[in-house]
């Protein structure tokens, strides 16, 4: 991918102030509130400020979290930092492309990656094959 990033300004201008607010500053959105949540549309889920590839459908299942869960990555789309507030300790998702929040990895997932990447709608776009 080789377009240049949007500047703050711009995704300001661009994106609702939801999608700025946990893109931008790793904000969360409500859970069961996001479009994606129960979608089982085929496609790719690519991040909403860089178009990078980031999740395939064929990962994506239904955690009963409120939010779309994916049990693994596309390869290299996404960056891992570990986040530590107080007594929690948890894995940060980003857009390894632009940087942007998506969510947090956890390692309860259901199949054989035992990952569950617990992503905000609002961080995604969908194009359905």
């Amino acid at each position: 991918m080789n377009q240049s990033l949007p500047s703050e300004d711009e995704l300001k201008k661009r994106l609702s102030a939801e999608e700025y607010h946990v893109l931008r500053e790793k904000g969360t959105e409500v859970p069961f509130s996001g479009e994606y949540v129960h979608t089982d549309a085929d496609g790719t889920f690519r991040c909403k400020v860089c178009s990078n590839a980031i999740f395939s459908s064929d990962a994506k299942f239904d955690s009963g979290t409120g939010w779309p869960s994916f049990d693994k990555a596309i390869a290299g789309s996404i960056k891992l930092e570990t986040e530590t507030s107080g007594e929690m300790h948890r894995t940060e998702v980003t857009c390894a492309h632009c940087g942007s929040h998506l969510g947090h990895v956890f390692d309860d997932g259901p199949t054989e990656t035992g990952k569950r990447y617990c992503i905000n709608s609002v961080c995604l776009d969908l194009e359905e094959k």
